[in-house]
């Protein structure tokens, strides 16, 4: 893939979360302009937003791991819970299709990604190791109750104008 075709495929993706979150209805925007050029199918989207989804939680956990260490499973839940709020489109889209999923091949696809989130938080909240049988369950616990005591927050927070890293840096660079 080159610069130009990844560069495209971050625009596009980023314009189908921003389609997400303000359509709310867990659908797949396939209308949208360039999403069938850049995205196969389906299921090619759609892990790109399981992986948009499970890097935001990953990177939630740490913040929250960081500054509350002695009490993990409650941080793995405020980590879901800010993800949740931060991305409640893709949240929509990836429980829409994990309840029905297109196809046996989508299915397939979303268990796994769905037991690789729930292994990932077991283990952050100090419920096993990645080796540990039993942690999926554990997980799926985790996932179970922070979903029970998820409470959406009032409105969706604003991405701001900053598409990215690179645009906040060079905003800070012009201001100096």
């Amino acid at each position: 893939m080159s610069w130009t075709s990844h560069h495209k495929r971050g625009e596009i993706l980023r314009g189908v979360v921003a389609a997400v979150d303000e359509r709310r209805d867990g659908l797949l925007p396939m209308d949208l302009p360039g999403v069938t050029d850049t995205f196969a199918d389906e299921l090619d989207l759609l892990a790109a937003l399981q992986l948009r989804w499970h890097t935001r939680l990953s990177g939630r956990i740490e913040t929250e791991l960081a500054n509350q260490p002695m009490d993990l499973e409650d941080a793995v839940v405020r980590a879901w819970h800010g993800t949740a709020d931060d991305l409640p489109g893709i949240r929509a889209v990836l429980d829409r299709y994990h309840a029905l999923p297109a196809d046996d091949a989508m299915a397939t696809a979303l268990a796994k990604a769905q037991a690789k989130e729930h292994l990932t938080l077991a283990v952050m909240a100090g419920k096993g190791a990645y080796a540990d049988a039993d942690c999926v369950r554990l997980g799926s616990m985790i996932e179970a109750r922070a979903r029970a005591e998820y409470e959406p927050a009032a409105e969706v927070v604003e991405r701001g104008p900053f598409s990215g890293l690179v645009d906040m840096f060079r905003a800070v660079r012009s201001a100096a």
